[in-house]
């Protein structure tokens, strides 16, 4: 299983570094979102700065659906998809490979974001412990998560439209807890962040666990 994960991951990740799709696309957008933000309160400098992980994590969540269409579309063309299916990779690696690869993408626009965040809204990080361990939380469940219905959409002509249906209801209390976390470890809220921790972890574990136990069937039927 761990074999096939670095094999799918390590094409995947070749894909994108080949093609910059992520560089040249995905990040500017990203930058553009915190963007356009920053004007629309620019007058507001207090709002401007409570708003700073909710805005983040909207941009993560956007460039994690572009992603994750990303990672399927390749194998939508020339039977790419057929020949997985029958190359006798492990499904749960092959789930673990390209959620793997989404998750790398996602931590290389989250700093490049949170330089972002840092620069033009100027926040303070208080407590980095729960900021990088919520973060990474946050990213292994948007990715698994992700993973998932992507390949449950994969199959389906409206699968551009229908994948953010799918996974925006369900990655709702990721990102509900990750900006509350964020809050509070950015000194913007007196809540326990830890605890908000305490559910990215939850969710991050059954998300993965659902798809290295259902994989397999996505995969036929999709």
């Amino acid at each position: 299983m761990w074999r096939d994960a670095l094999l799918v991951g390590g094409k995947d990740l070749r894909v994108e570094t080949r093609s910059r799709v992520t560089t040249m696309q995905v990040a500017p957008y990203s930058i553009v979102v915190l963007l356009l933000f920053g004007f629309a309160f620019d007058q507001q400098h207090t709002i401007l700065t409570q708003a700073a992980p909710g805005l983040f994590w909207m941009a993560v969540m956007l460039c994690c659906l572009l992603a994750v269409q990303r990672s399927f579309s390749l194998e939508a063309a020339d039977g790419a998809r057929d020949g997985l299916r029958l190359s006798g990779l492990d499904p749960a690696g092959l789930f673990l490979g390209k959620a793997a690869a989404v998750a790398v993408q996602l931590v290389a626009l989250e700093l490049l974001l949170g330089v972002g965040i840092a620069v033009l809204f100027d926040t303070r990080f208080h407590d980095v412990g729960l900021l990088i361990a919520s973060a990474i939380a946050a990213t292994v469940g948007l990715a698994a998560a992700g993973t998932v219905y992507g390949m449950m959409a994969s199959g389906l002509r409206v699968r551009e439209t229908l994948l953010p249906l799918l996974v925006l209801p369900v990655v709702a209390p990721v990102l509900l807890g990750a900006t509350q976390a964020w809050m509070a470890a950015l000194g913007l809220s007196h809540t326990d962040g830890w605890q908000w921790f305490g559910l990215l972890a939850c969710f991050a574990t059954i998300y993965t666990a659902v798809g290295v136990l259902a994989f397999g069937t996505l995969v036929e039927e999709s």
